[in-house]
């Protein structure tokens, strides 16, 4: 099987069916009052049908997002790669019946693609020779209310959680919770923001980090949100971190929602070996 090949059935399954640790998450989760447990049995439900039908869960079913993580000794090109993981994607969308969802223009035009192309691939080089894809399939109902904050450097945990509660009662029932959230802190910016989406893969091991993750599933299960935004609980069904250092004068933080269907994929391509 050609490389794009499993690109392309990773993506799909993906579409199809979640992660065992979502799985397991929505399985559990108990509902606070009866909307809630309606909405929880309709979205067991959903997975079920999704699942036996080999049909996607959500009609949106996302842009495609992809980190490279690219071994330091592996034999290849970010032209390779670039390469394999669009034609990957496009077989996917082709046959795993995705919904065309990307325009070629911003502001203007706002032309559909109706490749879903371009994957919005960020790279990064680690130690080693395997190429590791992850991707996310990101719907934009989630992604919408996704968001980076600038904290003065003395602003601690507390404010690190006030900033993240804040963001996510503005965006009350929007993002089809109940979400899993990523969080990225430190780093600029950017990094914050690509440290978010990150650690849906790879999160903290800082006990303290972990600490800070429990406290703001909590708190965000306080807003009473709940599922389909009915109110109760559960608002949050995951929460992870990945932090990085930063500026002595700035504490950056990225929020990345993403609704319960937290749909992703992770690829090894063991050496580097790409075609």
């Amino acid at each position: 099987m050609k490389n794009a090949e499993i690109i392309r059935d990773e993506l799909i399954k993906a579409s199809v069916m979640l992660p065992l640790d979502a799985m397991e998450a929505i399985e559990s989760a108990e509902a606070a009052w009866g909307k809630a447990e309606t909405v929880m049995k309709a979205i067991r439900e959903n997975l079920r049908i999704a699942s036996s039908m080999n049909m996607p869960m959500c009609q949106d079913t996302g842009a495609f997002w992809c980190l490279a993580s690219i071994g330091r000794d592996a034999k290849l090109s970010i032209g390779d790669v670039e390469r394999v993981v669009n034609e990957g994607a496009h077989m996917a969308a082709e046959d795993g019946y995705f919904r065309k969802s990307i325009v070629s223009d911003p502001v203007f035009e706002r032309t559909n693609t109706e490749t879903n192309l371009p994957v919005f691939i960020s790279y990064e080089a680690v130690d080693g020779s395997d190429l590791t894809l992850r991707f996310l399939l990101k719907g934009f109902g989630s992604e919408n209310c996704s968001s980076v904050r600038m904290l003065n450097p003395t602003a601690g945990e507390d404010g690190v959680v006030e900033a993240v509660i804040d963001m996510l009662k503005k965006a009350g029932g929007k993002p089809c919770p109940p979400v899993f959230l990523g969080i990225g802190i430190g780093g600029t910016l950017d990094r914050a923001a690509l440290n978010a989406k990150k650690s849906f893969f790879v999160s903290t091991e800082d006990k303290r980090y972990e600490k800070l993750s429990e406290r703001i599933k909590a708190e965000a299960d306080n807003l009473m949100i709940g599922p389909g935004g009915l109110g109760g609980r559960p608002t949050a069904l995951g929460v992870y971190i990945l932090e990085e250092p930063t500026h002595i004068a700035g504490l950056p933080v990225a929020l990345s929602v993403s609704c319960w269907a937290e749909r992703k994929a992770e690829i090894v391509f063991k050496g580097g070996v790409i075609c």
